[in-house]
């Protein structure tokens, strides 16, 4: 699932030395040692994923759900929302229905697309030309959730992103990257995909992908991309008890070929909700709820994450 990706919320120094992995209970059969053009894709795949978290998911600073009404906002602790910098006193939100304009004061030095403002009205992201506020180094905008309508806050001198030490993975281990057959959907299936608000959505299914894992027969729902692009996937399986992220983790593909597609486990990843509590990532639907272990991809630090 990419992180950009409209499904996910709305978008890790790098570290390539494999750290602490148990070994699997079983496994597939030998596969050979991955090659220098393997390694080098997947060294510059997690560089990928590194800079996507510092630039879009670690400098988030803040989530506030608006009340009806008038939401003041700044540093200060007297205001409804609370920033962690800036102002004392920045402004006035307003929340109308489904509508949000900002009301800046003087001390605000407030600027949308480079200019100075003083009032606007707020595209949310859902519009597709979202409005972004900035205030000194803290960048802000409306996010829509299911009927929640709140301002998400970035800010661009991150302590967080500057100080962030990297993601840990299991060893490679190319027995989990598999061949699967591609199913495409009729158009009319959908799966309930919750998120860690709680909120359910009713998502479209673009198809399944069936494989050969330890001598068994999975597969998977794809939830977002299309075959000819590449899919997406979120994803559950037993090391979420102890070494993954409890929610589960994303999995993107290449594009099918001639009804055949590479799953590559070594690729599954975190959601940002595991290091950012101001993100709204999905959860793995029951579909992709695996009942086996899949120890390869990217784990998870328990005593540091968030969720």
């Amino acid at each position: 699932m990419k992180r950009s990706s409209t499904f996910v919320i709305t978008t890790l120094l790098v570290v390539t030395t494999p750290l602490f992995a148990a070994p699997p209970a079983e496994k597939n059969s030998p596969v050979s040692s991955p090659d220098a053009a393997y390694l080098q894709a997947y060294d510059k795949w997690k560089s990928d994923l590194v800079d996507d978290l510092k630039t879009n998911w670690l400098s988030l600073a803040g989530l506030f759900w608006l009340k009806p009404g008038e939401n003041s906002f700044g540093s200060d602790a007297s205001n409804s929302i609370v920033f962690p910098k800036g102002p004392a006193h920045a402004g006035v939100f307003v929340l109308q229905g489904t509508e949000v304009s900002v009301k800046f004061s003087p001390e605000s030095h407030a600027t949308i697309d480079d200019k100075a403002a003083t009032e606007a009205k707020l595209q949310p992201d859902t519009s597709g030309n979202r409005t972004t506020v900035g205030i000194g180094t803290l960048r802000f905008y409306v996010v829509v959730r299911g009927q929640r309508i709140g301002i998400r806050l970035r800010d661009m001198d991150s302590e967080t992103a500057k100080n962030y030490r990297g993601p840990i993975f299991f060893p490679i281990d190319l027995s989990y990257r598999v061949t699967a057959t591609w199913v495409p959907s009729d158009g009319k299936k959908t799966v309930d995909v919750p998120n860690v608000l709680g909120d359910t959505t009713t998502t479209p299914v673009a198809g399944t992908v069936v494989f050969q894992l330890n001598g068994q027969e999975e597969q998977l729902t794809a939830l977002g991309g299309d075959a000819s692009k590449g899919l997406s996937f979120v994803f559950n399986d037993l090391t979420a008890k102890t070494d993954t992220y409890p929610g589960g983790r994303f999995l993107d593909t290449d594009p099918v070929v001639n009804g055949k597609v590479v799953i590559d486990f070594n690729r599954a990843y975190s959601p940002p909700c595991a290091v950012t509590p101001y993100a709204t990532c999905p959860l793995a639907p029951k579909e992709n709820r695996l009942a086996v272990a899949i120890p390869a991809g990217e784990k998870y630090d328990r005593t540091h994450g968030h969720h």
